[in-house]
């Protein structure tokens, strides 16, 4: 069985607000594997992309957050900032969802990656140098040498996005987190950034985890899916199993809302994702459910295994029976 890199148990951030708390992440589980690419799936607002940047210290300091997040063993939540950054880039790195705000637009490439090998690893100015040509080669950049020597505004978005996944990949870590790494770009550059994805995953042996609402992105990478609604897990499991007999309403709803060849129409989840200042009572999802009754407004479904998969509904087994 594959090692667990990562792993999370009733993880929750919260960010106070004059109105309240916005709930953000509500007491999720969640384990990272070596090699394998999970993709966490969901609507804007979800919990996706908070629930790791909480872990890796990339949120304001006002933001609580609690339970358990262990990196090969060493928790994370409460731990020292310092403590924190040096495992950030070393063993965990994040590829980010818009390279041009995450890059210095002042700063050369060679600059900007060199500092992230000079802060992690003893690295004089030419050996991070030559090493930052070898990663922009690695990652497809043609005339890497030149490249080096450019700012962010002279790359295409697709390769602004290589670049960040150069720097990401750096020092070698044992995970890697691809915020929506796809998203503004167009499909032919998705496909190419997607492939080299899981090229580094190879050659690096890293985990991945993809986070991103476009099903067909996951289809074609994914070994394992999360699905999450309102700050909760709502269904996981293999990536075959969820696609072919999704157990959730939700996660069928998401499946329903993408492009076929013989749907005529598009078939979209009606309403809108919940307020997190006040999450609506039991299943969050039950106002926007066509199979929601009266139990669904007042009890919080647990995760719990049907055939392949673990699912949160309470009514999933009965749905299930009707839709085979």
């Amino acid at each position: 069985m594959s090692e667990t890199l990562l792993s999370l148990k009733d993880y929750t951030v919260s960010f106070p607000t004059a109105r309240g708390d916005v709930q953000a992440v509500r007491g999720i589980d969640l384990e990272v594997r070596s090699g394998e690419l999970l993709a966490v799936v969901g609507e804007s607002g979800s919990g996706k992309s908070v629930t790791f940047l909480g872990m890796m210290g990339l949120l304001p300091p006002s933001t609580r957050i609690s339970g358990s997040a262990q990196l090969m063993g060493q928790e994370l939540v409460g731990a020292p900032a310092k403590k924190v950054r040096r495992l950030c880039g070393n063993e965990i790195a994040m590829i980010f969802q818009d390279p041009l705000s995450a890059l210095n637009p002042v700063q050369r490439i060679s600059t900007q990656i060199g500092e992230m090998l000079q802060s992690h690893q003893d690295m004089s100015k030419a050996d991070a140098l030559k090493r930052t040509v070898e990663l922009l080669d690695m990652v497809g950049i043609p005339q890497p040498v030149d490249r080096a020597r450019q700012y962010p505004h002279e790359f295409s978005g697709g390769m602004r996005q290589r670049v960040m996944i150069a720097m990401a990949i750096a020092n070698n870590p044992k995970v890697l987190i691809a915020d929506e790494p796809t998203t503004a770009l167009d499909v032919t550059v998705q496909a190419q950034i997607l492939e080299l994805l899981q090229d580094i995953q190879k050659e690096l042996g890293a985990a991945v985890v993809l986070i991103t609402h476009d099903l067909g992105v996951v289809a074609r990478v994914a070994d394992r899916v999360q699905v999450m609604y309102a700050g909760r897990v709502v269904e996981r499991g293999d990536l075959v199993p969820l696609y072919d007999h999704p157990s959730h309403p939700y996660t069928r709803g998401l499946m329903a809302s993408l492009p076929a060849d013989d749907v005529d129409r598009l078939q979209p989840i009606k309403g809108s994702p919940p307020n997190m200042l006040q999450p609506p009572s039991g299943c969050a999802f039950h106002a926007r459910c066509d199979f929601a009754t009266e139990a669904c407004t007042q009890e919080v479904p647990e995760l719990h295994v049907l055939g392949d998969l673990e699912t949160a509904c309470i009514r999933a087994e009965e749905l299930t029976e009707v839709a085979s």
